[in-house]
């Protein structure tokens, strides 16, 4: 009754319904226009974590960890004196713009000296203006040998490569205001290499996340354009007509514009994940209208009453489809439950999207086709095509004649899976998703050979007690720590209150290098007053070390991108290391950071992979109770896409697809759109079994006739819509697509052989009487 009354109400009121339809569409392309590219990176931790509180708590103490973009060069001729020069020029042109805080490089260093008429330390810079000779040039090139402090920072270990850490400004890193900058280092670098011929490397967060969102931009419009252009393809093979092709097409299109206005109205902005939002409306809406179309030309078909087969349409396969977008928002908004930020955000709007979507078919398509001329009967003629009667006549000999092949078939492909199963490596790196021939990925190669990397890697060590870091037992155990995790292949030296106090001694001592050590008891209060009255503006030349009730005080290193897999060992086994120098009870030691914020958010989302499957399989399985009711009929219609994500399971174990981030995602939003194929020939079959006589064979024979041809269909427009994706350059977004289609093609294999075997199998304990459910209809 409720689907007659909204086809009746739709269809009466149809210009109302239109105008209201179309005014809502500008109002969210209104809003879908204020659409903005994320800055910051994924949210994947949950708010709530404790390794996300704490590190947001480092952040307010010590500020932005990930703040500073690096450019490198590698050359014997480092101190010529013209590249020395510019290399000098560039960093003094960034240090006076806007939005930069800092600019540290060979010829951009800092000596520091003591002022003994003030107890204090000064910090006077190495260079001050263009040397004019290379005897100026090697003079500095001396002196910065004679500063430890510098020592595998600026310069590399072998005195060959160098590099240039250009610092920004906390307020402006994570905005556009970042954009403009990022280019204008990069026109000077491309400049400097122009003229010298020297190659120079770019990297650091801010860079890598600016290069992603610029992706993101790009691949945006190009899978938009990619996916309504395969959709347009089938559809046209599909109907030959325009009108047909057209306007769903135009409603996708809407229903993309729906799901970017639903981003910014929700205050989200287009990740890697949300931006192919889009095209996933469009590859899951097509079915929708497919379905409504195919409906109304099958109704007007037998009454040849155009108003009547609309009305019948929307009554008929409003609620097909309705079933199976639910249960296709069911696989994207089990992420929800992850908690994390990113995927929720994803899961989110995807799922409200497809509902949409939905919505803008069933009530736009009736209109649209309402005002057009009657449909011709050649328009379904596909389903008369001899190849599609051979293969749906072959599918229907193996299932009732070759049943036992199936089951077999199907039993040996899962066994081959779980041994693939066993061979999945869970991995994933801070730039995994970037193509391998990137120029950002081979910039960062550069920096982690010659530098050990420079993706942040933060200490903090809490004393638990007011002025416990002033204490040269801390400050011994910190120094020990320190050569700890730098005797790691993974991770760089440290910058620190260890060497800032190491600096203050040797500057104490006139700036000998044999001084560069911690001082000792009787140099130690010195040393301390007097980097205590070193800085400007009631700072200090410890504060960026220590907290104001110096409590705390932080380590900084950079690290290599080895791979949440690498690093997970190496964290396990330094934490019983750094747990024997400080002891738990008396103080707290986090190893923080964006670059283990990452490592911990791949590792949280593999423990909530199967949390949300299950949620997946568990909703869908309460969608199918109250459809087709009986503990049978729920297990006979998830088996059968159980079984392909088994398969693709396999596939990534064998191939060496890593579960990570993006390939996370493909289970339970593959359990959802696969069980819409269930949905359809379950429903085709039960109301076989309730208002005919017909055998369950022959039923089972007429399901798959009749179903099947909109099955294929469907599966082919879901194969190739998401097979766009294979052209993205992210890495993670290729694996999404690839696998995505191939177990959306073996669920609709799986749909067309293992379900109606396994109905064919129960066929001696069916009672019609018993059947129980909404009486629904394909």
């Amino acid at each position: 009754m409720f689907w007659k009354n909204t086809a009746s109400f739709i269809l009466k009121n149809r210009l109302f319904v239109l105008i209201g339809v179309i005014a809502l569409s500008v109002f969210m392309g209104y809003e879908a226009s204020k659409v903005k590219i994320t800055f910051n990176g994924g949210k994947v931790l949950p708010v709530t974590d404790s390794a996300y509180i704490r590190y947001n708590q480092f952040k307010k103490t010590f500020g932005q960890d990930a703040a500073t973009m690096v450019i490198g060069i590698k050359s014997d001729s480092l101190f010529n004196k013209d590249v020395f020069n510019d290399w000098y020029t560039i960093g003094n042109s960034m240090r006076q713009v806007k939005g930069v805080k800092a600019v540290l490089s060979m010829a951009n260093v800092y000596n520091l000296q003591k002022d003994t008429a003030k107890h204090r330390f000064v910090l006077k810079p190495l260079v001050a203006h263009v040397l004019p000779t290379t005897q100026a040039v090697d003079s500095v090139k001396q002196q910065l040998a004679n500063l430890p402090f510098y020592k595998g920072l600026v310069l590399s270990n072998d005195g060959k490569s160098t590099l240039m850490a250009i610092t920004f400004d906390d307020k402006i890193i994570n905005t556009p205001l970042r954009v403009p900058i990022i280019k204008e280092i990069q026109q000077l670098g491309s400049d400097f290499e122009k003229k010298h011929n020297i190659k120079v490397h770019y990297s650091g967060l801010p860079l890598i996340r600016t290069v992603v969102g610029d992706l993101v931009a790009h691949e945006f419009s190009m899978f938009l354009s990619l996916s309504i252009l395969v959709t347009a393809l089938i559809l046209l093979a599909f109907f030959r007509s325009f009108f047909p092709v057209i306007f769903p097409i135009i409603i996708v299109v809407l229903g993309v514009v729906f799901s970017l206005g639903t981003l910014v109205l929700m205050h989200y902005e287009m990740t890697i994940l949300t931006g192919i939002i889009p095209p996933l409306v469009v590859v899951i809406g097509i079915p929708n209208t497919i379905f409504i179309l195919n409906k109304y030309y099958h109704e007007y078909d037998l009454s040849g009453n155009k108003m009547q087969a609309l009305q019948l349409a929307i009554e008929r396969a409003g609620i097909t489809t309705f079933i199976a977008n639910v249960t296709t928002a069911i696989g994207f908004g089990v992420l929800c439950f992850t908690n994390s930020e990113l995927l929720t955000q994803f899961g989110l709007v995807a799922s409200i999207s497809i509902m949409a979507t939905f919505a803008l078919s069933l009530i736009l398509v009736p209109i649209i086709f309402s005002y057009l001329p009657s449909p011709k009967k050649q328009k379904s003629g596909i389903k008369d095509s001899k190849a599609m009667a051979k293969l749906l006549t072959g599918l229907d000999n193996l299932v009732h004649k070759k049943r036992k092949v199936v089951y077999i078939t199907t039993i040996v492909l899962v066994l081959i899976s779980a041994v693939g199963i066993t061979k999945m490596n869970i991995n994933g790196y801070v730039v995994d998703d970037l193509p391998q021939h990137n120029n950002t990925l081979e910039d960062l190669k550069f920096f982690e050979s010659n530098f050990n990397g420079v993706l942040p890697l933060e200490v903090s060590v809490d004393t638990k007690r007011k002025n416990g870091v002033v204490n040269l037992g801390v400050i011994r155990k910190v120094e020990k720590l320190e050569a700890l995790i730098s005797s790691y292949p993974q991770f760089s030296r440290s910058i620190s209150l260890i060497q800032a106090l190491k600096f203050s001694t040797q500057a104490f001592y006139g700036g000998a290098p044999e001084y560069y050590r911690l001082p000792d008891g009787l140099e130690q209060n010195f040393i301390l007053n007097y980097a205590g009255n070193s800085g400007s503006k009631g700072s200090n030349a410890l504060n960026n070390f220590i907290d104001s009730n110096k409590q705390v005080t932080r380590v900084t290193f950079e690290m290599v991108d080895a791979g949440s897999k690498k690093m997970n060992v190496v964290l396990a086994e330094l934490q019983p290391r750094i747990d024997s120098i400080f002891n738990p009870k008396k103080f707290h030691v986090e190893l923080t950071g964006s670059s283990i914020i990452f490592i911990k958010g791949t590792n949280y989302l593999l423990k909530n992979l199967y949390e949300s499957l299950a949620w997946a399989i568990f909703l869908i399985a309460i969608v199918m109770w109250i459809l087709f009711r009986g503990v049978k009929m729920i297990a006979i219609s998830l088996l059968p896409n159980l079984v392909p994500l088994i398969i693709t399971a396999g596939i990534m174990g064998f191939f060496g697809i890593p579960l990570k981030p993006s390939t996370i995602l493909i289970f339970s939003i593959a359990m959802g759109i696969s069980s819409d194929q269930t949905i359809y020939f379950i429903t085709r079959y039960r109301h076989e079994l309730r208002h005919t006589n017909k055998s369950i064979s022959q039923i089972v024979s007429d399901s798959i006739f009749e179903t099947g041809v909109s099955m294929i269909f469907i599966a082919t427009v879901l194969f190739f819509g998401f097979g766009v994706f294979v052209v993205s350059k992210f890495g993670g977004t290729q694996a999404l697509g690839i696998l995505l289609s191939i177990t959306l093609l073996v669920a609709m294999i799986s749909n067309l052989t293992l379900l109606p075997a396994f109905l064919l199998s129960l066929e001696g304990g069916v009672d019609r009487n018993k059947i129980k459910g909404p009486d629904i209809e394909e």
